[in-house]
């Protein structure tokens, strides 16, 4: 791997591949099509300056805030390309189970685990740093990576390839064009590719807390109505990550608040099964606003988009990040089996690409978003149905499977 901080105006990169963005789906790409044999050029920003912590030892290291429900089809991957057995463990939790809980005087509830799913875990809760640490590991070791640290200002594709221009006139060159850069990318701007975009009004609140009780590997979830939706997500030990889709007030509020004061208010929905909860120390708090991002393509010219760059959705189902790494692992597949006489970044590949990944991106943009308005409204017969359905799905197990084998990635 060479690493190239600053770009000069005589430099001329020139890669098989070059990928956009700096979170774990753009160096999870960069790893696939590396170790799959082609030349990657890897364009992230300016290196941001380490944190204080970042030196100490995972042991000493808090717990990060940013969390990720990993299904199988992100622990496969990963595991592929040897990341997975980089992560280390002792911060990586199972989710055994999941008990999803409705609202009202009769509150419906949903109940999904491993041994009926035939798995030995659901999910794995892990965090963004502990992610992201594996990657950057692996990367150093992968011979056919460049990464560049600079800011792109333009791109330009012809039938030859994609080349994008860098501040200080340096340029990369490559046949296929990965934009991994989040959901305000830059990359899908290039290109005019339009979007829907639709602001639920509200933020997700994310700490961690220490419970007074086993947990037993469960993830809690309830919809609130009003005050949005709360999850707990398990930890390591006798801790759990909060992830609170709070309306916009609400969270103003939250965030104003004392962490020791909003254990007090989750205590109302939690205290009965994990005990009185505690800030862990340093106390940390993040929130993020949460919106819909629809975009028109996920292709263009010699380009492909992956990840939150390709769709936002509501986090309530926690799949995010995994549809970015499906979005990779079908990349990946489609580059891999094209014709012999096709190159990556030839029309076909990338529309095979793009009519791959459709109907799972549109299922999931349709649940969330179905659940998110479904669950915000006050309206009491919908609230009495809703509650009814969470119920009755309960007790229909073929059903129940085929949710559970989506929600994995199986």
């Amino acid at each position: 791997m060479l690493c190239m901080n600053s770009p000069t105006s005589s430099l001329h990169s020139q890669s098989d591949v070059c990928i956009v963005g700096n979170g774990a789906i753009a160096k999870t790409s960069a790893l696939g099509f590396a170790q799959a044999g082609h030349s990657v050029t890897l364009l992230a920003p300016a290196a941001a300056p380490a944190p204080a912590d970042a030196a100490a030892g995972a042991a000493e290291q808090p717990w990060d805030v940013r969390v990720y429900a990993l299904n199988h089809t992100a622990h496969t991957l990963l595991s592929t390309l040897k990341v997975w057995g980089a992560l280390d463990a002792e911060r990586v939790a199972a989710v055994d189970s999941m008990v999803v809980n409705g609202d009202g005087a009769q509150p419906g509830d949903l109940a999904f685990d491993a041994f009926g799913a035939h798995v030995g875990a659901l999910a794995w809760i892990v965090e963004d740093r502990n992610l992201n640490q594996a990657l950057d590991a692996a990367l150093k070791f992968a011979p056919n990576v460049h990464i560049v640290q600079g800011r792109a200002t333009g791109i330009a594709s012809d039938d030859a390839g994609v080349t994008v221009q860098l501040e200080g006139g340096a340029s990369i060159s490559s046949a296929l064009l990965v934009g991994a850069d989040g959901g305000q990318s830059w990359v899908r701007g290039q290109c005019e590719i339009g979007i829907d975009y639709r602001s639920y009004h509200q933020r997700a609140v994310v700490t961690n807390f220490s419970c007074e009780k086993p947990h037993h590997g469960v993830a809690h979830q309830w919809f609130t109505g009003a005050e949005g939706v709360v999850a707990l997500l398990p930890l390591p030990g006798q801790r759990v990550s909060l992830v609170w889709s709070a309306p916009d007030a609400l969270a103003d509020t939250l965030m104003q608040e004392t962490l020791s004061e909003l254990a007090v208010r989750l205590g109302v929905l939690c205290e009965e099964k994990l005990g009185a909860l505690r800030p862990l120390t340093p106390e940390m708090v993040k929130d993020v606003p949460l919106v819909l991002i629809r975009p028109h393509a996920m292709t263009a010219p010699r380009v492909a988009l992956v990840g939150d760059a390709a769709h936002v959705v509501h986090p309530l189902a926690g799949h995010g990040m995994n549809l970015g790494f499906a979005d990779v692992a079908e990349l990946l597949a489609t580059v891999a089996a094209r014709e012999a006489q096709r190159g990556i970044g030839d029309a076909r590949v990338l529309a095979r690409y793009a009519r791959a990944r459709k109907e799972d991106v549109f299922l999931m943009q349709l649940a969330t978003d179905g659940l998110a308005r479904l669950f915000g409204t006050e309206l009491e017969p919908l609230r009495v149905a809703r509650n009814l359905g969470l119920n009755l799905l309960d007790k229909l197990p073929m059903i129940k499977r085929r949710l559970m084998a989506h929600a994995m990635g199986k």
